[in-house]
């Protein structure tokens, strides 16, 4: 995937009945299918099924297996309540008959009430001084350890800018925050909400569970460290455009019992809050 529009025709699903849809997978660079991949696809399987014009304002969810990037999957939508204000919707998804995630996720009909929202932080360095993953590839592949630069060489539909990047030679612990910027590579204009949401939380599922490393990284990382995303929630809060950079913050505020905690904020870039997004991840040592 190279565009905004491959990762819609990769997210929007085919419906094979009045509530079952299936999706495809394209890898990201791990042997198994992209959380953030099954997280969209089942919000995209949810929202066919709302037909009242509500809105998707928070949805909470479990990876239970992991998927298989060589087979379909199947996403099974339950109706669990259509209320006054509130629709809930709960999905299954499941390759060959196995149940491999869970989601529920509630749907708000238009009102209006009290607003406000925590602020971005103001000292955080802007995209245009930094360097991107596509850049980082083309001016220091031949320097990266193998498996960064691996990762690096997919073709993706969103360019990545973090305000700081670690030395991956430089073994010392990091502190426990991240911001990145982010932006979507072709034009989103025409894009309506429902499918915006659907791509912020694709999204959503890239850098979150590495802040949970930082504490860590004198002695832990991907090559020593069994990870895997364990549950996944977001709350969706403001309208949005994609025609700029985003912020992603992140911090972590535990790691214990081999699973880590992230948790972060999406803003755009003049500093409105659109959503937020918690996550806890094993973090396996390796022996």
């Amino acid at each position: 995937m190279t565009s905004i529009d491959d990762l819609y025709n990769i997210l929007h699903l085919n419906q094979v009945e009045d509530l079952s849809f299936q999706g495809v997978s394209k890898t990201v660079g791990s042997p198994n299918v992209f959380g953030g991949q099954v997280l969209a696809q089942a919000l995209n399987a949810a929202y066919r099924t709302i037909t009242n014009n509500r809105v998707l304002h928070s949805m909470h969810s479990y990876f239970l297996e992991a998927g298989d990037l060589t087979l379909p999957i199947t996403y099974d939508v339950g109706v669990m309540r259509d209320g006054g204000s509130f629709s809930v919707r709960r999905v299954t998804a499941s390759q060959n008959g196995k149940l491999i995630f869970i989601l529920s996720a509630s749907f708000h009909k238009n009102e209006t009430g009290y607003n406000h929202q925590i602020d971005m932080k103001t000292d955080v360095a802007q995209p245009e001084d930094l360097l991107s993953w596509d850049d980082m590839l083309e001016q220091f592949g031949d320097t990266l350890p193998e498996k960064t630069k691996t990762f690096l060489e997919i073709p993706r539909p969103v360019s990545f800018k973090p305000t700081q990047v670690a030395n991956p030679f430089e073994k010392k612990n990091l502190p426990p925050y991240m911001d990145v910027w982010f932006k979507v590579k072709g034009d989103a204009s025409n894009y309506n909400l429902e499918t915006k949401q659907q791509i912020l939380t694709y999204i959503s599922d890239y850098n979150i569970l590495a802040v949970a490393l930082h504490r860590h990284a004198s002695k832990a990382h991907w090559g020593n460290t069994q990870t895997a995303s364990l549950d996944h929630s977001m709350w969706y809060y403001r309208d949005f455009d994609f025609d700029d950079w985003m912020l992603f913050s992140m911090d972590t505020p535990n790691t214990s019992n081999a699973r880590g905690f992230a948790r972060g904020n999406i803003y755009t870039r003049d500093g409105v809050l659109v959503a937020s997004v918690a996550q806890e991840g094993l973090m396996r040592p390796i022996q």
